[in-house]
């Protein structure tokens, strides 16, 4: 009996550091992440930060994702702007069977201008679509990717209308005892202007399962391996503390 609690145990944490990073994972998650953006291109002694408080429920076979940025920005000759940006959120469909090791999801977004400030945010609502893969076959290497796109379709006139492309490849690599190291940098395209920011990540991470609830705690810094326009980070320290809430 105690042999067979303990290879269950056993299954249950391997399942559990596997799906720690998984964007499709049926649990209840709450995830606080930080991207502290230290220099800019074009901009001399300027810096930048956006904090992302992400929530995501299953409901069925849909994945919702709601996101909110908190984003101080630099002003030329001023002192920097803080404050809400816009909220985004997506409901991602699983195509593939939920028990599968390998997982596509795909669906609607959809962007509201809650932003506190003009320099936050778009102003405009945005719509558009989120395609998720996760592969979670290996116990030791588990890769995937994001893809969101929105544009602009109401809003603010006197703004600029809006059409983004983010691309988001991730690979974490376990090396044992819940700490594995990562990459999952943002490729951001704005089709609107012609400005891109391309960056290349590699961190590290550490998993804890307490109780019914799984800390996902890491650190990967992001170096701009391609951009253009200014304003677009050169170096970046992409940090987060990830929780996800197990059944009972």
């Amino acid at each position: 009996m105690c042999s067979t609690t303990f290879l269950y145990s056993q299954k249950t944490d391997e399942n559990a550091l596997k799906q720690a990073n998984n964007p499709l994972a049926n649990m209840i998650a709450f995830n606080i992440q930080n991207y502290y953006m230290s220099s800019l291109y074009g901009l001399a002694n300027q810096s930048a930060n956006t904090a992302w408080l992400r929530f995501a429920i299953p409901t069925g076979r849909i994945l919702w994702r709601a996101s909110l940025p908190i984003s101080t920005v630099p002003r030329a000759e001023l002192d920097p702007k803080s404050g809400l940006g816009d909220f985004n959120v997506f409901a991602a469909y699983l195509i593939s069977d939920p028990s599968s090791s390998i997982q596509f999801g795909i669906g609607p977004l959809l962007a509201a201008p809650t932003a506190t400030d003009d320099l936050l945010g778009s102003g405009k609502w945005q719509l558009g679509g989120a395609l998720v893969y996760f592969n979670a076959e290996s116990p030791q290497f588990q890769f995937g990717g994001l893809v969101t796109w929105q544009a602009s379709v109401a809003g603010d006139d006197n703004r600029a209308n809006t059409n983004l492309l983010v691309l988001q490849p991730f690979g974490f690599w376990q090396i044992g005892g819940g700490t594995y190291l990562r990459t999952a940098p943002l490729w951001v395209f704005n089709i609107e202007t012609g400005n891109y920011n391309v960056p290349f990540g590699l961190g590290i991470g550490k998993v804890i399962k307490v109780g019914n609830t799984v800390y996902n705690i890491f650190i990967e810094p992001q170096y701009t391996i391609l951009h253009e326009g200014i304003g677009q980070p050169e170096f970046q320290l992409f940090t987060a503390v990830n929780m996800q809430f197990l059944g009972r």
